[in-house]
């Protein structure tokens, strides 16, 4: 079994992201390999008191950037949207952000 810090990597801060705050959306930066159930289980263990109530993943691709002549592109990575339940206790590290 996989360990829950080895699933949710980072919180995504963002002017989009924080605006999904009060319906209890919280977007982090997850492995590519995980599925929505390992995310909802690693959400609830991660931060103590929290019930998940649906998991939305996205693949995102890589951009194109470049250096002078040089061209390449950026890692791709997965996100996920995490919606908590009303009687859900918030995370605290999103709120000390509003």
């Amino acid at each position: 079994m996989k360990d829950a810090r080895d699933i949710i990597l980072k919180p995504i801060i963002s002017e989009e992201s924080m605006s999904g705050l009060m319906m209890k959306k919280y977007t982090f930066k997850v492995a590519k390999n995980a599925n929505k159930i390992e995310i909802a289980k690693a959400v609830e263990a991660v931060f103590p008191g929290t019930k998940v109530l649906k998991v939305n993943t996205m693949n995102v691709r890589g951009h194109e950037r470049r250096q002078g002549i040089h061209s390449g592109y950026t890692p791709s990575w997965k996100k996920a949207i995490v919606t908590l339940t009303e009687d859900s206790k918030d995370i605290e590290f999103f709120n000390d952000m509003m």
